[in-house]
């Protein structure tokens, strides 16, 4: 049971980091050129497993898996925030 409330912990909190982190790009970010790069969701994805790698080595509860999630999640929130500028979309669901 704890197993299941532990991945539905972990399932929301990527979801967060990666609404978070595309509304950020989207918003913050527009104007940056750099963003737009291929290698901009990689670095991204890169120093949010280093950081959140630094907290697994802390809290013996989370693992490697976690570290991995959130890198995927800041990653893929960098790609689609990128895309969103790209293409001059603002999707209602991840706010303002």
């Amino acid at each position: 049971m704890s197993s299941l409330l532990f991945s539905l912990a972990l399932l929301v909190a990527a979801f967060a980091l990666h609404s978070t982190t595309r509304r950020f790009v989207r918003t913050r970010l527009r104007y940056v050129d750099a963003i737009q790069k291929s290698l901009a969701p990689v670095v991204a994805g890169g120093v949010a497993f280093l950081a959140a790698g630094a907290v697994v080595a802390i809290v013996p509860v989370l693992g490697i898996g976690t570290a991995l999630s959130a890198a995927f999640a800041v990653g893929s929130g960098v790609a689609a925030g990128a895309r969103d500028i790209r293409q001059g979309t603002s999707p209602i669901v991840y706010g303002p």
